[in-house]
C-alpha cells in the first residue's frame, strides 16, 4: 500500500510540474462553456421552444434554465472524458522517455504500477472536472437555478462516474500509445468525435433509428443521459407546477436524451448506473491484464 501511495504521489507531482499540461486541461472546460453558450445555446433554445404548444406560455427564466442545463450537462459529459486523455499523458511520457524501464526493473508489480497510473490520472482529472462543475453551476444560477440538493448530489456522482469512465478508457487506449505524438493524435480524435457519439453535441434522438441502436452499445451515452436527466430534473418539476401538459414534458425529456432507450426498451436509472460501473471495471481490468501479460513477455 505504501508503494502504491508513493507511485500515485510521484505521478501527480509530474503532472502538476508540467504547468502547460495542467493549465491547458484546467482552461478547457471554461473555453468549452464560452463556445457552447455562444454557438449552441440558440440551437438548444429553438429545439426546446419547438416542443411547446403555440397556445402555451412559459416563463423565460424556465426556458433559459432548461437550455443552460442541457448545455452544461453536454459540456461536462465531454470534458470528463477528453480531460482524462490529457491527464493520462504521464503514462505515455514515461514510456516515450523510457522511464518506465526504471520502474519495471524494480520489484514493483506491474499491476500495482497500472493501478497507480489510473488512480493518479483519476485524481488529477477529478480536480478539474469538479472545478468545472462548480463553474457550470454558477453559470446555471445566472440563467435560472431550479436544482434541488438531491439533484446536485446526483450530478456530482455522475461527474465522478464519467471521470472514472474517461480515465479507464484513456488508460486502456493509452496502453497502445508508445509516443507523445501518438497520444496527442488519439486525444485529438477523441475530442473531435466523442461529443457526437455520446449525444453531447447533438441529442441521439435526432439520429436515425439504426444509428441510435448502434450507438446505444457505447457506455458513454448512458453517462451522458444520466447527467442530463439530473440537471434537467429541476426545470421539469417547475414546468409541472405551472401546468405544462405531460406529453410536452415527455417530449422535451426524450428529445434531449434524458430518457434513454436501448432498442426501444426504456433504460432505468439503475440500469444506466450499472452500465457505467461495469464499463469502468471492465476497462480497468483489461488495462491491468494487458500490463501484467506484457511484463511477463518482457521478462
Amino acid at each position: 500500500m505504501v508503494v502504491l501511495f508513493e507511485l500515485v504521489k510521484r505521478n501527480l507531482k509530474l503532472y502538476f510540474k508540467d504547468k502547460g499540461l495542467f493549465f491547458s486541461s484546467l482552461i478547457t472546460p471554461l473555453i468549452l462553456l464560452v463556445l457552447y453558450a455562444t454557438f449552441l445555446a440558440k440551437v438548444y433554445k429553438d429545439s426546446f421552444i419547438s416542443n411547446i404548444p403555440a397556445d402555451f406560455t412559459i416563463d423565460e427564466t424556465i426556458i433559459n434554465s432548461v437550455v443552460a442545463s442541457q448545455l452544461i450537462s453536454s459540456l461536462l459529459a465531454v470534458s470528463c472524458v477528453t480531460i482524462a486523455f490529457c491527464s493520462n499523458l504521464i503514462m505515455i511520457t514515461d514510456k516515450a522517455n523510457e522511464r518506465i524501464y526504471d520502474l519495471t526493473v524494480t520489484p514493483i508489480k506491474k499491476s500495482k504500477l497500472s493501478i497507480a497510473y489510473f488512480i493518479s490520472s483519476a485524481i488529477s482529472t477529478l480536480m478539474i472536472t469538479l472545478s468545472a462543475l462548480v463553474l457550470c453551476l454558477i453559470y446555471l444560477a445566472t440563467q435560472g437555478f431550479y436544482m434541488s440538493f438531491s439533484d446536485i448530489l446526483k450530478t456530482i456522482l455522475d461527474v465522478v462516474l464519467l471521470t472514472l469512465f474517461g480515465t479507464s478508457l484513456s488508460c486502456l487506449i493509452g496502453y497502445f500509445c508508445k509516443t507523445n505524438g501518438a497520444a496527442s493524435a488519439v486525444g485529438t480524435i477523441v475530442s473531435s468525435i466523442y461529443g457526437f457519439i455520446c449525444g453531447a453535441y447533438m441529442p441521439l434522438s435526432q439520429f436515425s433509428k439504426g444509428l441510435r441502436n448502434i450507438i446505444s452499445f457505447l457506455p458513454g451515452t448512458y453517462g451522458t443521459s444520466l447527467i442530463k436527466s439530473h440537471m434537467i430534473a429541476g426545470p421539469m418539476r417547475e414546468l409541472e407546477k405551472i401546468g405544462t401538459p405531460a406529453n410536452v414534458i415527455d417530449g422535451i425529456t426524450e428529445s434531449i436524451d434524458a430518457r434513454y432507450y436501448f432498442f426501444d426498451n426504456l433504460v432505468s436509472e439503475v440500469g444506466k448506473y450499472l452500465v457505467m460501473i461495469l464499463s469502468i471495471v471492465l476497462f480497468i481490468s483489461i488495462f491491468i491484464v494487458l500490463n501484467v501479460v506484457s511484463n511477463r513477455k518482457h521478462k
